[in-house]
C-alpha cells in the first residue's frame, strides 16, 4: 500500500493516556468488524468511483438500488459514454442532484476513454481532476482499493470525531488531518470505514445509541446523550 497524500498533518501532543484512549477504541472497533468495507456495491475500479460520485449527499442504499440496474447495461467508461446523459438520467434520477452526476459520469468517462485507455488512474492528482471527483471521492475510492491509506471526512465521520474528541476541526479538511495524525499506523487504512459504520448505526446525529456503544466508556460526549 502506499503512503499516504503529501498532505500537512496536524501536530497534536497527545498524553500517554490520550493516546492509550484513542488506540483503545481503534481496538474495540478491529475486534467488532476486523476488515470493514464501504457499503457501495462494486466489482471494478470503474464501478466503485461511479458507486461513490453518485454517493454524494444520497445514502448507499439508494445507489445501490440504482446501480444494480445500471451496471447490468453499462458497468464501463465506454458504455456509458455510449448511453450518454439522456440515457444515464433515468438509471439515477431517483438519487439527489442526478442531474448534475449524470452530466459529471458522463463526462470522467469519456476523459478515461480518451486519456486512460477506459481505465481509472489510481493516483490522487489524476483522480481529483476528474469531473465530479474531488478530494472526499478520491481518498474513498484510493482507500477502499488498498492503493493509499485515507481518512475521508463525511458528516458521520465529521461527528463521531468530534463527540470522541479526535478532533476539533472545523472543517473536513481539518478533521482529515488531526485523524491522519493521531490514528495508529496499523488502523490507519481501516480508520475511515470504523468510523463511517460508527456514526451511521450507532454514533447517530439526533439520538446516539449510547447505551449499546462498544466504546461508550471511552467516548467523553456520552453523558451529553444519557
Amino acid at each position: 500500500m502506499a503512503k499516504p497524500a503529501n498532505r500537512k498533518t496536524a501536530r497534536r501532543r497527545l498524553s500517554p493516556k490520550e493516546k492509550a484512549r484513542i488506540a483503545a477504541i481503534y481496538e474495540r472497533f478491529a475486534a467488532a468488524v476486523p476488515e470493514p468495507r464501504t457499503e457501495l456495491a462494486y466489482k471494478t475500479p470503474f464501478t466503485l468511483l461511479v458507486a461513490v460520485v453518485l454517493s454524494a449527499q444520497a445514502t448507499d442504499k439508494s445507489v445501490n438500488k440504482a446501480t444494480e440496474l445500471l451496471y447490468r447495461v453499462a458497468d464501463t467508461p465506454e458504455a456509458i459514454v455510449k448511453l450518454g446523459e439522456s440515457g444515464l438520467t433515468p438509471f439515477i434520477a431517483s438519487i439527489g442532484l442526478f442531474r448534475t452526476k449524470a452530466k459529471n459520469v458522463v463526462r470522467l468517462s469519456q476523459i478515461l476513454v480518451e486519456q486512460y485507455g477506459g481505465q481509472v488512474p489510481l493516483e490522487r492528482e489524476k483522480l481529483e481532476a476528474l469531473p465530479g471527483v474531488g478530494r472526499k471521492t478520491a481518498s474513498v475510492v484510493l482507500n477502499e482499493l488498498d492503493i493509499e491509506p485515507a481518512i475521508a471526512v463525511d458528516t458521520h465521520v465529521f461527528r463521531v470525531a468530534h463527540r470522541l474528541k479526535l478532533s476539533n476541526g472545523k472543517t473536513p479538511h481539518d478533521v482529515e488531518d488531526d485523524l491522519m495524525a493521531i490514528t495508529p499506523a496499523p488502523y490507519l487504512s481501516r480508520a475511515h470505514h470504523w468510523l463511517i459504520l460508527h456514526g451511521r448505526y450507532t454514533c447517530l446525529a439526533r439520538k446516539p445509541r449510547c447505551a449499546e456503544c462498544l466504546i461508550g466508556d471511552l467516548c467523553p460526549s456520552r453523558d451529553l446523550f444519557l
